[in-house]
């Protein structure tokens, strides 16, 4: 079997041209994104950087107390970065966005670990609780983010159908569904593509850290395949429950649609 290579600071800047050439282009093109390009490699060298410094201490702990503070850092981060990608905003919605990132990823976490991989330790063995929490959690924000906007895009812009279906009787719920219903689909969108993608048109992530580890392909893709799995069942209870959330704050205790409590922010 070939050696793993071993990336060292020199061969790092040598791939660090890469992003020179691409901010050249946009210099040439005039494209206007070369200093947000520039910060995005250098905050993504320092984010990584930080990463593998806490997670050395993170695999050198014993107990659960060290992963489950990265779980909650984690999933805060996650939590208002959704929020933000969003151009609508309510009161309360950085704290539905944060409970339910948490609850989404903490549960499909937990079953990866003690029912699919039964690993042999404990439910919080870093080696393990870690990484698939990262993936989970990053694919998960993009669903989230997306059924967010969309519900509260959906209420904003169709105040007039939901008030009509409350007026003739509907129950919130029942008015509500047709806004629920495109921003569930929009959430599940991304995920619905990459499981159609993967392994015809592209290598997931996973496995191709994997096939460069040196694992055997065919556990590389077994691998895979439950992240995959894992991510799909986080996206889809992430996405549920976070516009149900919306549905909540847009309504207040008498089912009036309060759009009133919906504020524009720029992308």
């Amino acid at each position: 079997m070939i050696a793993i290579v071993q990336l060292t600071l020199t061969d790092l800047g040598l791939a660090a041209l890469l992003v020179l050439a691409n901010a050249a282009v946009d210099l040439i093109l005039r494209l206007g994104l070369g200093r947000r390009l520039l910060l995005a490699a250098v905050r993504a060298a320092v984010q990584l950087a930080l990463l593998g410094w806490v997670l050395g201490l993170v695999f050198e702990t014993e107990g659960p107390g060290a992963v489950l503070l990265v779980t909650l850092v984690m999933a805060t981060v996650a939590g208002v970065e959704a929020v933000r990608r969003g151009s609508r905003r309510v009161p309360g919605v950085f704290a539905a966005s944060i409970g339910v990132m948490l609850v989404s990823s903490f549960a499909v976490t937990s079953y990866g670990l003690l029912v699919v991989l039964d690993i042999p330790g404990p439910w919080y063995t870093p080696q393990y609780a870690v990484p698939l929490l990262g993936m989970v959690l990053g694919n998960a924000l993009n669903g989230i983010s997306l059924g967010l906007d969309a519900a509260l895009e959906g209420f904003d812009e169709d105040r007039a159908r939901v008030e009509l279906l409350l007026a003739h009787g509907a129950t919130r719920r029942q008015a509500a569904a047709p806004v629920l219903r495109r921003a569930a689909r929009r959430g599940m969108i991304p995920i619905l593509n990459a499981m159609i993608a993967v392994g015809v048109i592209s290598v997931p992530g996973m496995m191709t850290g994997q096939l460069l580890a040196g694992e055997d392909p065919g556990t590389a893709a077994r691998y895979q395949l439950f992240i995959l799995f894992a991510i799909a069942g986080a996206v889809a209870l992430g996405t549920v429950g976070v516009i149900l959330a919306a549905e909540r704050l847009v309504f207040d205790e008498r089912d009036r649609l309060r759009v009133d409590r919906i504020r524009r922010v720029d992308s």
